[in-house]
């Protein structure tokens, strides 16, 4: 069974699915969606599981330093409960810390332009954010 990751933005959201055998993630694309509009997104998701026979789902749940749940983390609460209603698969909410700045670092050490990073860069934390899952699920 594949799994998918998604980072969840207010504008974008990077995905991310594994292989087979839940070794490795590799990025797909970035979706653009209307946050305010939950559903916006559910035409290209549905798309890209169906595609991939994706079984189960890890969305990056955006925790402060401390451990407390903001903004961002309720967001990703209420997309990760759409997406299962929807979708009808289970997620997996994933601390995601640090995600998005190490994907930045990895990206900058690529001496990838600015311009570049900003296209990629949703889909790189997506690749994280399931990348650890999947290392810490063995």
């Amino acid at each position: 069974m594949k799994i998918v990751g998604l980072d969840v933005g207010s504008k974008t959201i990077g995905v991310a699915v594994s292989d087979l055998l839940g070794m490795t993630a590799q990025g797909i694309t970035t979706i653009k969606w209307d946050e305010a509009e939950v559903s916006s997104a559910d035409e290209q998701l549905k798309q890209i599981i169906e595609e991939h026979a994706v079984g189960k789902a890890v969305i990056g749940l955006p925790k402060h330093m401390n451990g407390s749940i903001g903004e961002r983390g309720e967001a990703s609460m209420t997309y990760a409960e759409h997406v299962e209603k929807v979708h009808n698969i289970p997620v997996i909410l994933w601390d995601e810390r640090l995600t998005t700045a190490a994907a930045e670092r990895v990206l900058l050490e690529a001496d990838m332009s600015r311009k570049k990073r900003k296209k990629v860069i949703d889909k790189m934390a997506a690749v994280m954010i399931l990348q650890t899952y999947l290392d810490q699920s063995k």
